[in-house]
């Protein structure tokens, strides 16, 4: 990967320096996808053997004596890599000289660690009063069980995913992504964005909490709903929704195609082309439906059993009811309506050379949908150390023993 500036990127953080602490997979997706706006990210790894994910797998790839784990490729493009002990005098020299320069630092250490290294939310706000720092825990950073390691599947039963997910109420399941990191790392590039934006009224940095906990509480929606207000207890049932009917997966003649009905406009289309009374009893409205749940299934299977997928997909595009399959990845990487959304990016990787990787969500255009501004030249995720010479060298601090130079001049 070329060696790049704050000022050489693209996207509406191309000018912001990030300096991303964190490791795994929660701090390192916010600092990815403030990579993909066009921020500079400047990941500080442990010298020798770098972020954990990087010994993660199998799956491995590459030669057998230089192999890359892909749960670290899949979390740490745009980003160039910096070696550091931060127990000796040099890491810190250089990490210090960073965050004079940086606009946001993502850490998601335990609550303490990042003070006994030096690095107290004072300090850094002393060394530069415009930095933002992004601090990601896994139960919280205060309360009774804030010590907690917060790991992702942890979380996702503490925090009441896996009792909706599963076949039935004996049957919870995890999600089958990390979601509980990946929606902190969300959570976290959306508040540091937040105060990044306060900082140009303020010229005052904040600092920006959120945990894996505290995300996936935020995204129980109507069951969380169901749970605070209604006081029902809400529990896995399948691939079928527990508020709407029919909504979900059906079985058909070689297969299964996925609907939604999900207005009583749509299920008198539904039910009329397929031959089922709409205002049969039990059937006439959605909460109808819902309480009688298992006879809408058998009756919407029982019609489906005459037709295949694809010809039921298409019965359904043409009466306008929403459905679709069940991709598997190596099918969705290659639809072309995911390819046209950016969804897949080329990068050239140090060892492996060029690669596909999953890309991201986001997309920005001129006014008048005229020319697209989104990032378009991605980084493949660094080897570890890969810039750690032209980082020092761009800082002025070329190894032990050597100082800072003067802080350039903001802009």
């Amino acid at each position: 990967m070329p060696d790049t500036t704050t000022d050489t990127l693209e996207g509406p953080l191309a000018g912001t320096l990030v300096v991303d602490l964190s490791r795994a997979l929660a701090g390192p997706h916010a600092a990815m996808m403030l990579g993909d706006l066009g921020a500079r990210v400047i990941k500080i790894e442990n010298p020798g053997t770098g972020d954990d994910t990087r010994g993660w797998g199998p799956p491995f790839v590459g030669p057998a004596e230089n192999p890359q784990a892909t749960y670290f490729l899949s979390c740490n493009r745009n980003k160039e890599s910096v070696a550091l002990d931060l127990k000796s005098d040099d890491g810190v020299q250089v990490l210090r000289a960073l965050v004079e320069r940086a606009d946001v630092l993502v850490e998601n250490f335990r609550p303490g660690v990042l003070d006994r290294l030096g690095f107290s939310v004072e300090e850094l706000h002393r060394l530069n009063p415009r930095l933002v720092v992004l601090s990601i825990t896994g139960f919280g950073h205060d309360g009774p069980e804030s010590r907690r390691s917060g790991y992702d599947q942890i979380v996702q039963g503490e925090a009441g995913l896996m009792s909706l997910t599963g076949s039935g109420p004996e049957d919870p399941q995890r999600v089958g992504v990390p979601i509980a990191d990946l929606l902190a790392g969300m959570n976290g590039a959306y508040g540091a964005l937040a105060a990044l934006y306060e900082r140009e009224r303020t010229g005052q940095g904040k600092v920006v909490r959120t945990s894996l906990l505290s995300s996936v509480v935020g995204v129980h929606a109507f069951q969380g709903t169901r749970a605070t207000v209604a006081h029902e207890v809400p529990a896995a049932q399948g691939n079928h929704h527990p508020s709407i009917a029919p909504y979900g997966l059906f079985s058909c003649r070689g297969g299964k195609v996925q609907i939604s009905v999900g207005s009583e406009k749509l299920w008198r289309t539904f039910a009329q082309a397929f031959g089922i009374d709409p205002e049969r009893a039990g059937f006439a409205s959605n909460a109808d439906r819902v309480r009688n749940r298992r006879a809408v299934i058998e009756a919407v299977e029982e019609v489906f059993a005459a037709h295949g997928p694809e010809e039921l997909l298409e019965h359904l595009a043409e009466l306008g009811i929403p459905a679709g399959k069940v991709r598997t990845l190596d099918e969705v990487y290659a639809w072309e309506q995911v390819r046209s959304q950016g969804l897949v990016v080329g990068v050239e990787h140090e060892v492996l050379g060029p690669v596909e990787l999953p890309g991201p969500a986001v997309r920005f255009f001129a006014p008048g949908d005229a020319d697209e501004t989104t990032r378009r030249a991605h980084a493949a995720p660094p080897v570890l150390d890969q810039h750690g010479g032209s980082v020092r060298a761009w800082l002025g601090t070329t190894g032990p023993g050597t100082t800072p130079r003067p802080k350039e001049a903001r802009r």
